[in-house]
């Protein structure tokens, strides 16, 4: 499985943390910025980046994305077609994200989220498979309807 992440100014200490801590696990990852540090920087364009890269290499990829809040990351993943992304501020919300909603991206919160809770997140997060049980297959093809009728930029 291939993980792409991407922080803005405020996620690029934690980034650079669980970029080691996923490789460390065995886990390809390619950054997809910043590369450094830059306290001008917007999160939405790492946010694009991931999402993007995401949404165009499919269902072996995921995306780790860091801001401030979590927030901003969020929104501007969940613009892209075919991209779920989650707020997650702890394990079993991170394991029922992936497991309910089938998430293929995950916002994390930094000024919010230690280093080592992040690791233990984003680490469950990615052992845990979508469970495929009828009433989750049935909520995100709604989703899939909502993004093909009603968001004209996808």
């Amino acid at each position: 499985m291939k993980v792409y992440i991407g922080a803005d100014h405020r996620g690029y200490k934690l980034k650079e943390k669980l970029k080691k801590f996923l490789q460390g696990k065995g886990y390809d990852v390619e950054d997809l910025g910043n590369l450094r540090y830059d306290q001008n920087d917007d999160y939405t364009d790492y946010a694009r980046f991931v999402a993007e890269t995401v949404a165009e290499r499919g269902n072996d990829t995921r995306g780790v994305l860091i801001c401030g809040s979590g927030v901003g990351v969020e929104i501007t993943a969940n613009k892209f077609k075919n991209v779920r992304c989650g707020l997650v501020f702890n394990v079993k919300q991170a394991v029922l994200a992936k497991r309910h909603d089938d998430t293929n991206v995950i916002a994390i919160a930094s000024d919010f989220i230690s280093a080592w809770k992040a690791k233990r997140i984003v680490k469950k997060w990615l052992e845990t498979e979508f469970d495929g049980k009828e009433n989750h297959k049935r909520r995100l093809d709604k989703i899939r309807t909502f993004e093909s009728r009603w968001n004209i930029f996808r």
